[in-house]
């Protein structure tokens, strides 16, 4: 009896322990693989769109989309090639195999360019990627729906605009690394962290993007020289349409208004009472954003408090140690503060572009309102133009540095 429920029990176990043996059946190495580590998308010219290729489609049989022909720039990792560690002597191979193909529609352009590869494409390990700002400006949901349905897409990749030609990106060679897509991604990462831009990823835009209160924004690069790239401003959408950028000392003004806490950008104040400057740098800030119906009409209140230092000055016959001079230097802070996001606030106004999410506020917080007087996207982008509002700013410098004289 016992040998009987012995043997039972064997069988059930290799029952079990069959399926996991089969675990990775279908398994590809990854040297088998074409890794497509960032990609650039441009619109494609005259002479580019002469090359296309008839791989999805045979010539004129096809429909053509109303859309012009984009071009797609990818940067596949060359197997063996990618290093693990610090730079060897002599490593001047590149690590990445640059490919520029043309099509009519984001996937048109995957199958150009598997005709290219010799390994299977995969989108796993994509880290970025930069549209151009001449394709920003025509739309983004061309490319979303490829991009949603491809489960390989991560979510967490980032999404940038580029003044130039997005391809140029593909093809620098950054000095502090070797993989300019690594570079650009980490770069893009980098900047939430340090406070000089909100977080930003390709799921977090296509969430803004369907959003009924709220707009996109991505950051806009900028090349400088060969190799370096600057954060140049934000770009703001009108739905998945670009409709305007910011300089880069308005991005510390989109996340004051936004109620992102960590400060890092700095704004030269007037010493009232002296034709000279200091430099006070935000350290955080605190946000209260207030909605109402004031004389039948939306209405949002700012309330926004920095926590601030002063790391430079003009000239040494600044006094600091004065408690009189700080009051000064904060009353005149928060009055420059106050006209940046006002004025910011008016200009994205006159694109029908709320990055700032006040439609949000009103649908979680005026429910009754919204319901019976906005409903809708397009209704709120007519009500946000005309929104009016008012700001109040507190600034308060806790450090003026270990010399004040």
């Amino acid at each position: 009896m016992w040998q009987n429920h012995s043997k039972i029990k064997v069988v059930m176990m290799f029952h079990f322990l069959i399926p996991l043996l089969t675990g990775c059946w279908d398994s590809k190495e990854i040297e088998q693989r074409a890794n497509v580590l960032a990609i650039g998308v441009d619109i494609a010219s005259k002479e580019e769109r002469k090359k296309e290729d008839e791989i999805s489609h045979l010539g004129e049989k096809f429909p053509i989309p109303d859309e012009e022909m984009i071009k797609v720039t990818a940067q596949i990792a060359v197997p063996g090639r990618i290093p693990l560690g610090p730079q060897q002597p002599g490593g001047s191979v590149k690590p990445v195999l640059v490919v520029e193909v043309v099509g009519h529609t984001f996937q048109d352009t995957m199958l150009s360019l598997q005709q290219e590869v010799a390994d299977e494409l995969f989108l796993g390990h994509l880290r970025i990627i930069v549209l151009s700002e001449e394709i920003a400006r025509t739309g983004t949901n061309r490319f979303n729906d490829f991009l949603r349905r491809n489960p390989e897409i991560r979510r967490t990749a980032s999404l940038v605009v580029s003044k130039e030609s997005a391809s140029k990106y593909m093809k620098i060679t950054p000095e502090l690394e070797r993989i300019p897509s690594l570079y650009l991604a980490d770069m893009v990462d980098n900047l939430s962290a340090m406070g000089k831009f909100p977080p930003s990823f390709i799921g977090l835009f296509w969430t803004l993007n369907s959003s009924k209160g709220q707009d996109p924004y991505l950051p806009y690069l900028e090349l400088k020289g060969k190799s370096a790239i600057q954060l140049n401003g934000l770009a703001y959408f009108h739905g998945d349409k670009m409709v305007g950028k910011t300089n880069p000392l308005e991005i510390g003004v989109f996340m004051s208004i936004r109620g992102i806490g960590r400060g890092g950008y700095g704004a030269f104040a007037e010493v009232p009472g002296k034709d000279e400057s200091v430099l006070v740098r935000t350290v955080s800030r605190n946000t209260r954003t207030k909605v109402s119906i004031k004389n039948g009409k939306p209405h949002v209140s700012i309330k926004i408090q920095y926590e601030s230092e002063i790391d430079e000055k003009e000239s040494a016959t600044i006094e600091l140690s004065d408690s009189a001079t700080l009051k000064k230097i904060e009353k005149e802070t928060s009055k420059d503060a106050k006209k940046a996001i006002e004025k910011l606030i008016a200009k994205t106004q006159k694109t029908k572009s709320d990055i700032f999410g006040f439609g949000e506020h009103f649908r979680a917080k005026l429910p009754r309102y919204w319901n019976k007087n906005v409903k809708t996207k397009d209704k709120w982008d007519e009500i946000y133009q005309n929104l009016t509002f008012d700001v109040k700013v507190d600034t308060h410098i806790h450090r003026v540095g270990m010399k004040s004289k």
